[in-house]
């Protein structure tokens, strides 16, 4: 980008992401509602093979319980390559990721490596696209599911007797019509909620379509959650905590791997975090940053960039983190950084550089790939700008420490950042994940770990 384009752009991203701007919207949404008299209506997209709409559908008989909503039900078909570019991985990760944090929610999902047979999720598409032709997607979304995934078709021709069962013609024509109304709205991926144009991932991110409604008091009266409280308010997806009981002293550290990027707003997000629980756990954190996903040649969809960045400032906001006066640091700006890694792991300061640099590009609105903004990013990492001047865009081996990590994350099956993998005293890999929203589980995890060590 261009000088002037890199001092307008923050303050742009700035007011984009604000919560007044924020504020603005959803009053404008509820005006347009309380003036044509509808209710509020939240529309829920569903990819039947997806393990996180799976999820996403266990919940939906208590959340229209819970919430005087009236919930329009579409059936999508998965997102597009260009949005998905790693698919058979994601698919494979989705499965396993769904099995690790469906009991944090107080839900199901079955541990199984292989995914439904085609002829399987045809006939549950079948019969979800004639649930909600009948009114009742809500009632019959989550067992539906249920018996594809645990491959049970005895239980799935049941449900088409039951609920009904639509032509294959007519539930192809519901997927499609569902998938264009999804893509006119603005969106990709299945297990969405869409409300006053606002999009929530699945299970992961309802609790702030949650707040939204108990704000403007949608809740039903005597509506109660399960057992957990947000803020005060009981919800009924709360984001899960790893538990807070002392850990017995333990004989050995874990070693936590974190892969992070400095052009991705949720390793952002997640550093200092990922630093704090290390501080607080015998934990030996590794750090093994990768290069941004598009500097190594993968797309990434205008729609998927400006929901990244709504997501990642609500994100920010429950974890304290400041963000939205962005300056993108992708290309020079993320060589400049990476060609004084090496120095600053040196002198010990390795994160510190990491998150100073993500904090410049993301909170602050730094042109980082200015001689005057990768200053600011060396001297709030607590290293000397004139020593660091001597290594500057040098390639030490840099590239090559980062493609070898890259690989290292692709042998786990995962290639979004950030990803995190826990390793055992042989170096073996014992648990990997990814997301800044995996923290918890990550946390839960190594405190199990270390509770069965110190047995």
């Amino acid at each position: 980008m261009s000088s002037p384009v890199r001092w307008i752009a923050p303050r742009l991203m700035a007011a984009y992401t604000s919560p007044r701007t924020r504020a603005a919207r959803r009053a404008i949404a509820e005006w347009r509602r309380r003036s044509t008299r509808r209710p509020h209506q939240v529309h829920y997209f569903h990819q039947v093979d997806d393990p996180y709409s799976q999820l996403a559908a266990q919940l939906l008989e208590r959340f229209v319980t819970h919430y005087d909503v009236d919930l329009v039900a579409h059936l999508v078909g998965p997102p597009s390559d260009a949005a998905a570019p790693e698919r058979a991985r994601l698919e494979a990760f989705a499965r396993k990721d769904a099995a690790d944090v469906a009991p944090g929610y107080g839900l199901v999902f079955p541990r199984r490596e292989t995914a439904p047979a085609a002829a399987d999720v045809q006939l549950a598409a079948r019969v979800l696209a004639a649930a909600i032709a009948g009114g009742r997607f809500a009632s019959a979304a989550a067992a539906v599911g249920s018996a594809l995934f645990d491959g049970d078709r005895a239980s799935l021709a049941r449900f088409a007797d039951l609920v009904g069962a639509t032509g294959d013609e007519e539930a192809r024509a519901a997927i499609e019509a569902g998938s264009a109304e999804r893509q006119r709205r603005g969106h990709y991926l299945g297990a969405m909620f869409w409300y006053g144009g606002v999009w929530y991932w699945g299970v992961d991110r309802l609790h702030h379509l949650e707040r939204r409604l108990v704000a403007l008091g949608a809740r039903r009266a005597g509506a109660h959650a399960d057992s957990h409280a947000d803020s005060g308010l009981a919800l009924l997806a709360p984001r899960p905590g790893p538990g807070r009981d002392p850990l017995p002293p333990s004989r050995e550290r874990v070693v936590l791997e974190c892969f992070a990027s400095l052009r991705s707003p949720y390793s952002y997000i997640a550093l200092e975090r990922t630093f704090d629980l290390a501080r607080r756990l015998p934990v030996a954190l590794v750090l093994r940053p990768v290069l941004p996903m598009v500097m190594r040649g993968l797309p990434v969809p205008r729609e998927k960039q400006l929901y990244i960045v709504l997501d990642t400032k609500r994100e920010a906001e429950d974890a304290g983190v400041p963000f939205g006066c962005v300056c993108d640091p992708v290309g020079r700006p993320v060589e400049r950084c990476f060609s004084l890694y090496r120095w600053a792991r040196e002198r010990g300061r390795a994160g510190e550089l990491l998150l100073s640099f993500t904090s410049a590009a993301f909170a602050q609105g730094i042109d980082t790939g200015s001689d005057a903004g990768i200053r600011i990013v060396v001297e709030q990492a607590g290293l000397p700008w004139r020593e660091a001047r001597e290594h500057l865009d040098r390639d030490d081996g840099w590239r090559a420490e980062l493609e070898a990590n890259r690989e290292a994350l692709f042998a786990l099956g995962l290639w979004g950042v950030p990803s995190y993998c826990l390793r055992d005293a042989t170096g073996a890999a014992v648990f990997a994940t990814w997301g800044q929203d995996r923290l918890w589980l990550v946390e839960a995890e190594i405190r199990r770990r270390l509770a069965l060590e110190c047995r």
